[in-house]
């Protein structure tokens, strides 16, 4: 467990002084103000004032930003190290290849979940300071859902950089999956179903396979309790799910599917030709 904990903090020490970091800080950072010095706090929006129609905008972006940040600076980790020589300087030292892996993945998960995090609570921080009403209950649902998100791309990001040789392999497969994953949200779904008369079951069982559609659905459901946005596909998704079950679901499944990917990924890792 020393071996794990130390990977992760050099992992995180690391991290902070790289310059991909400081443009993704920056990024979440910059939304928040943004979003307040276009006085989104101040606005009116289906019922949704201040502070909460501005963590339902900042939700909505996170999702499009988070993902494909996470996957394109986590399949450098192993793929770069890869390249770069690391493995063998690494197995010179007393550490176990699973305290450097899983050591790694605490590090980068911490790295990246936190500038979300911060910018999100500085909104709410602000709020108290300004003596808004707090939207505590909005705060926590938002804060387990870029959680679970983060967690997801990060198992996926692993798996990626695990079975790629190169880090210019590994970016352009992170992007293909990110890109793929965007593409099979609900006007793509809708289209397949039309086109190759797919029951609306199968369309929506795909959509609850795809982690962003889940994030997505389950952000929309927090101010749209019956999904009305979504159309005739609501009613498949409210007759098998209830809302706290669906949120539930939402924050459970993109976390197990990044744990299996994030195992997949030390099993192949373990059993590879490190150097």
């Amino acid at each position: 467990m020393k071996h794990l904990w130390l990977t992760a903090y050099n992992d995180i020490i690391e991290s902070l002084r790289a310059r991909w970091f400081v443009v993704y800080a920056t990024v979440f950072g910059g939304i928040v103000v943004i979003l307040f010095a276009f006085g989104l706090s101040e606005s009116r929006i289906m019922g949704f004032t201040g502070l909460s129609r501005l963590l339902v905008t900042y939700i909505q972006l996170s999702m499009a930003i988070l993902p494909i940040f996470v996957l394109i600076t986590t399949v450098r980790s192993v793929a770069g190290d890869r390249e770069a020589g690391v493995f063998e300087y690494m197995l010179s030292l007393p550490v176990s290849l699973s305290a450097w892996f899983w050591g790694r993945f605490i590090g980068r998960f911490i790295i990246v979940f936190l500038p979300v995090f911060i910018a999100m609570a500085g909104a709410v921080g602000w709020g108290v300071i300004k003596g808004s009403e707090i939207p505590w209950n909005l705060f926590m649902f938002y804060t387990g859902l870029l959680m679970a998100l983060s967690w997801c791309f990060l198992g996926i990001g692993m798996l990626i950089s695990t079975l790629t040789r190169s880090s210019d392999v590994a970016q352009g497969a992170a992007f293909i999956t990110w890109l793929v994953l965007l593409l099979f949200l609900d006007l793509i779904l809708l289209g397949v179903m039309i086109q190759e008369n797919l029951s609306p079951e199968m369309a929506v069982t795909l959509a609850l396979v795809n982690p962003m559609q889940v994030f997505r659905t389950a952000t929309m459901m927090l101010f749209d309790p019956q999904l009305v946005l979504l159309g005739p596909t609501a009613y498949v998704i409210l007759d098998n799910f209830s809302q706290a079950g669906y949120i539930a679901y939402a924050i459970i499944y993109p976390m197990v599917f990044g744990m299996i990917c994030a195992l997949s990924a030390y099993f192949i890792f373990k059993r590879s030709d490190l150097p």
